[in-house]
């Protein structure tokens, strides 16, 4: 999986160049891959379509997302930022128990707790299924961008990606459905986008 780590870097480097972000922060999380075992932190380890004894599928990779959140939470202390934003997603997610609305504020609550200062987790796609998402950059007029310039492949292929992997599948029937019916699709956008919307 190294080499797709390469690739999902490069991608996100070239991703923010486009965009004209400031400030593009990597960091070394190498060690989440020492203490993981998934089908994302070891090459040896096929990425399966069938989900494991426990539920899950093996691409899932414990403490992921508490590693992620945690450092942000800690880079965002240092720059001063109140928000930390997240592309996670409940609706129609893959099984991973670190992409629900309950992880995502308990961790707000732990960040908050543990650092003394006011911060926010904020998941503007929560709610949306993958066909809403679509219509989401639709609206904003980068579905060419998202689709064409963005990496959820496992296999790490960028843009609709390798087709076959449990990732690609998910974006893709997204994106069909939206394509199928961009006016519903739309319309529902709306409403299912109030649940996401920051309290006051």
């Amino acid at each position: 999986m190294a080499n797709v780590t390469v690739k999902r870097l490069k991608s996100q480097k070239s991703l923010a160049k486009r965009l004209n972000i400031t400030s593009h922060k990597v960091m070394d999380v190498s060690l989440l891959n020492e203490l993981a075992i998934s089908a994302l932190t070891r090459d040896a380890i096929p990425v399966s379509h069938e989900l494991m004894e426990n539920g899950l599928p093996n691409t899932f990779v414990p403490g992921r997302n508490i590693l992620f959140l945690t450092l942000a939470g800690i880079y965002a202390y240092q720059l001063g930022a109140d928000a930390i934003i997240t592309g996670v997603c409940e609706t129609d997610f893959s099984g991973y128990p670190d992409c629900r609305n309950d992880f995502v504020k308990a961790m707000e609550s732990a960040l908050v707790l543990g650092m003394d200062k006011k911060l926010q987790i904020v998941t503007p796609l929560m709610w949306l299924n993958k066909a809403q998402t679509w219509a989401l950059a639709d609206k904003y007029q980068q579905l060419d961008l998202v689709r064409h310039h963005t990496l959820t492949c496992y296999n790490g292929v960028v843009g609709d990606g390798c087709g076959d992997c449990p990732a690609c599948h998910l974006r893709q029937r997204g994106l069909n459905d939206y394509l199928q019916n961009k006016v519903d699709i739309m319309a529902s956008l709306a409403h299912a986008s109030k649940k996401t919307e920051p309290q006051a």
